[in-house]
C-alpha cells in the first residue's frame, strides 16, 4: 500500500496535465481554416450496409451488349448499339428493344429461351425476309407487339403467333403475301403496311376478314389501283392515302359498319356513288387531293370533312343534306375546301342543315386557266369571340383550322401514333 499510493498520485497529476493541454488548444491559431464551396459531410459507416457499387444488370440475366434497368428488370434495351446480330434473350425478359442497329438476320437461337416475350422492336435495321428463320416468331406464344418497320422485308412474315395484337411492317419492300399468311391472327387489332409495294391483286383471296378483331389497317403509300378486298367487319380506322385508287364499288362499305375514320387523300377518285359514305359511325373523312367534281351525301355523325385540292366547282348543300330533321341534327363541325374551283362561298343553307359547323376553310381556289383566286370569304367561322373577330379583321389570310395539314407533316404513317 505504501508503494501504490505515490504511484496513483503521480498518474492523477499526469492526467490533469494532458486534459489542460487539450482544453487550452486553439484551433484557429494553428490552422487557417478555409470554407469549402461544396460541403463534404462526414462519412458514417454502418456495419450492416453493403457499400459495394450496385450492379443489378445481371441479377436476373441480361445480355452483355444491352442494358436492363433495375426498375424495369423485364425490359432489355439493345437499341442504337451498332449490333449486327441479336443477342441471346434471357427467359424472364418481356420487352426487348433492338431498333436502330445493323441487324440482318433473325435466328431462332437468339429467342430459344425467350418464352415470356410480349414485345419485340426490330425496326430500323437491315433485315431481309430470307434471313428470318422459319417459325422463329410463331414459337413466342405470349408475343403481343412486333415492330419490323424500316427494314428490307420482301414478303409478309409467316408464320406468326395467335397472341399477336399489333404488327408494324411499314417502310419495307413487301410485295408478296402467302395465301395463308394471315390465318390464325384472330387477336390482331392493328396492322400497319404503309410504304410497301402491295397491290390489290396481292391482297386477293388472302382472307383479310379472318382477322376478326382488326380495328386499324394502314395501307397508305402502296400500289393499290382498287379498294382492298374482303376487309373484316370489325375495322374502325382505314388508311389508304397515296395510292392510285380511282373508284369505290357501290356497296363496298356495307360490310364495315364500325368504320370511324377513312383517309383516302392523294388518290385518283373521280366519280363515286352518291351515298357511298353513308356510314352511321363515320366521324372523319379525308378525300382531299383527288379528282372529285361534286359533293356527296354526308352521314349524320360525320364531324370532319376534307375535300381540298379536288375539281369541285360548286357545292350543292341539298346533295350533302337532302332534308333537315330537327330531332336528329348532323354533327359536321369542320369543312376544308381550299384548292378547288369554287367561284363563290357555299350557300348559307349549310348552317341550317349542319348547325354545329364552326369553320369552313376556303383558302385559295383555282380558276379554269390554272391561276389561283381568293374568295371574299377565305375562312368562315361561327361562334368566335371578340378577340378572334379582331384578329380576323387585322389579317385577311388564315390557315386551316388544323395547322398540321398533309403538306407539313407525315400523315400517312400511323404505325407510331394512335388515331
Amino acid at each position: 500500500m505504501g508503494f501504490l499510493g505515490p504511484v496513483c498520485v503521480l498518474l492523477l497529476f499526469l492526467g490533469v496535465k494532458v486534459y489542460c493541454q487539450y482544453e487550452s488548444y486553439q484551433w484557429d491559431e494553428d490552422y487557417d481554416q478555409e470554407s469549402d464551396d461544396v460541403y463534404q459531410p462526414e462519412f458514417q459507416y454502418h456495419q450492416n450496409v453493403d457499400y459495394r457499387v450496385p450492379f443489378h444488370q445481371h441479377t436476373l440475366g441480361c445480355a452483355s451488349e444491352c442494358f436492363c434497368p433495375p426498375n424495369f428488370p423485364s425490359s432489355m434495351y439493345c437499341d442504337n448499339r451498332k449490333l449486327q446480330t441479336i443477342p441471346k434473350i434471357p427467359s424472364h425478359i418481356q420487352q426487348v428493344y433492338l431498333q436502330f442497329n445493323e441487324i440482318e438476320a433473325v435466328t431462332a437461337d437468339s429467342f430459344m429461351n425467350a418464352t415470356h416475350l410480349k414485345e419485340i422492336n426490330l425496326s430500323h435495321n437491315k433485315i431481309k425476309s430470307p434471313k428470318i428463320d422459319h417459325g422463329v416468331f410463331a414459337k413466342l406464344s405470349n408475343l403481343l407487339q412486333l415492330h419490323l418497320q424500316y427494314n428490307s422485308l420482301e414478303e409478309f412474315p409467316f408464320p406468326l403467333p395467335r397472341s399477336l395484337e399489333r404488327l408494324l411492317l411499314g417502310y419495307n419492300e413487301i410485295s408478296r403475301l402467302q395465301t395463308n399468311a394471315l390465318d390464325g391472327l384472330v387477336n390482331l387489332t392493328m396492322l400497319d403496311l404503309c410504304y410497301n409495294h402491295l397491290d390489290a391483286f396481292t391482297l386477293q383471296d388472302k382472307n383479310l376478314a379472318k382477322m376478326e378483331n382488326l380495328m386499324q389497317l394502314n395501307l397508305c403509300n402502296n400500289r393499290l389501283e382498287s379498294m382492298p378486298p374482303g376487309l373484316p367487319s370489325s375495322l374502325m380506322y382505314l388508311s389508304l392515302e397515296n395510292n392510285s385508287i380511282s373508284s369505290i364499288p357501290e356497296n363496298y362499305f356495307s360490310e364495315l359498319p364500325k368504320l370511324h375514320a377513312l383517309r383516302m387523300s392523294h388518290n385518283k377518285l373521280q366519280d363515286i356513288p352518291y351515298n357511298i359514305f353513308n356510314l352511321s359511325n363515320l366521324i372523319e373523312l379525308n378525300v382531299g387531293h383527288n379528282k372529285l367534281k361534286q359533293a356527296f351525301y354526308i352521314p349524320r355523325n360525320l364531324e370532319h370533312l376534307y375535300l381540298e385540292n379536288n375539281e369541285i366547282e360548286n357545292i350543292n348543300v341539298t346533295v350533302m343534306c337532302p332534308s333537315v330533321d330537327p330531332l336528329f341534327y348532323h354533327h359536321l363541325t369542320y369543312i376544308r375546301v381550299d384548292q378547288n374551283k369554287l367561284k363563290e362561298p357555299i350557300s348559307s343553307y349549310i348552317f341550317l342543315c349542319f348547325p354545329h359547323i364552326h369553320s369552313i376553310y376556303y383558302g385559295e381556289q383555282r380558276s379554269t386557266n390554272g391561276q389561283t383566286i381568293q374568295l371574299k370569304t377565305q375562312v368562315l367561322r361561327r361562334f368566335h369571340d371578340d378577340a378572334d373577330s379582331e384578329d380576323d379583321d387585322d389579317d385577311g389570310h388564315e390557315g386551316p383550322e388544323q395547322e398540321e395539314t398533309e403538306e407539313n407533316m407525315d400523315p400517312h404513317y400511323y404505325g407510331s401514333q394512335e388515331w
